[in-house]
């Protein structure tokens, strides 16, 4: 699940909502979301067994999750690759549609295309309590000065070590 090469999953029951793409999971709404990650993010993630993100650093007041992959994977390739490891990965998350939608939708660009939701940081605890499922990695962008091993069956760097996979 894990993956990076898996780019389309098969979602039955879509719902017709406006905000965040919304998946019907029973009788509950589930909010899709996307967070371009670096390489130490990542790590961050897999070290808390794929079900959170880490707190935000000094400084850094908000979380942003977006709305589409199209957007993450734009940030991950074009920004995460030039910078710090060199690589850049997609997350794909699920939150409790109530609790997601208490957040406003900003478009910081294109209407429909660069649109994320804003927590601020204190909240990024109780926001993580709300995602549903494992965060997945969704696709991993490598940049040319990325220094490392590529785990061929993953696409994930080799030195991510996930200790929830037996």
């Amino acid at each position: 699940a894990r993956r990076p090469d898996k780019q389309g999953l098969a979602v039955a029951g879509q719902c017709p909502v406006q905000g965040p793409p919304v998946l019907c999971l029973g009788n509950e709404l589930m909010s899709i979301l996307y967070r371009p990650v670096g390489l130490k993010e990542l790590d961050l993630i897999v070290q808390t067994g794929w079900r959170a993100f880490p707190p935000r650093l000094e400084g850094q007041p908000i979380f942003y999750p977006v709305l589409s992959f199209t957007y993450a994977a734009q940030i991950a390739r074009e920004w995460n690759t030039k910078s710090h490891s060199f690589a850049g990965f997609v997350t794909r998350f699920e939150v409790e549609d109530r609790y997601a939608r208490q957040f406003a939708v900003h478009i910081v660009g294109k209407r429909g295309l660069h649109e994320e939701l804003w927590i601020p940081a204190e909240e990024l605890a109780t926001f993580n309590a709300h995602i549903v499922g494992e965060i997945t990695v969704e696709a991993a962008y490598y940049g040319d000065r990325f220094k490392g091993e590529i785990d061929p069956e993953t696409n994930l760097p080799a030195s991510i070590k996930d200790t929830s996979v037996t």
